[in-house]
């Protein structure tokens, strides 16, 4: 069921430790200025767990997806104490499976295949934005 609003949070993992963290954050850009510029905003994950009030409200009011690097799901449980259950969330690792020909490996310099897969990431996350948005793309 969509929910009625005219913006969606995204909560991106800040893991800086594995490509993957990386990943999400890339994807999470490329959604905010390609894919769906005037429907999404970002929710900074650090400082919404240092208590943030202005990213918490946000999250309180308005539908938020996490977007995570790994199964730890820290954009998904940091949101999920501090403002509510996000309403959906990717994870990088997961969406991985589905194309096991594109590798990750750096955490800063992205190859040809790493940014094909964060390309994917987005695409996963503006479905999930048109979903909430109750859009049928």
């Amino acid at each position: 069921m969509a929910i009625v609003t005219d913006k969606v949070g995204i909560v991106s993992c800040s893991g800086e430790d594995l490509p993957e963290g990386t990943i999400s954050r890339i994807a999470t850009r490329i959604v905010m200025e390609k894919l769906r510029p005037d429907d999404t905003v970002t929710i900074c994950l650090p400082l919404f767990l240092a208590g943030s009030e202005d990213e918490r409200a946000f999250a309180k009011v308005f539908p938020t997806i996490a977007v995570d690097g790994c199964d730890k799901k820290c954009a998904e449980v940091g949101t999920n104490k501090y403002s509510g259950k996000p309403v959906a969330t990717v994870v990088v690792s997961e969406i991985m499976k589905k194309y096991p020909h594109l590798k990750v490996k750096s955490r800063d310099k992205l190859s040809a295949e790493e940014k094909e897969l964060a390309l994917k990431v987005a695409e996963e996350i503006a479905t999930k934005v048109d979903e909430v948005l109750g859009r049928k793309k």
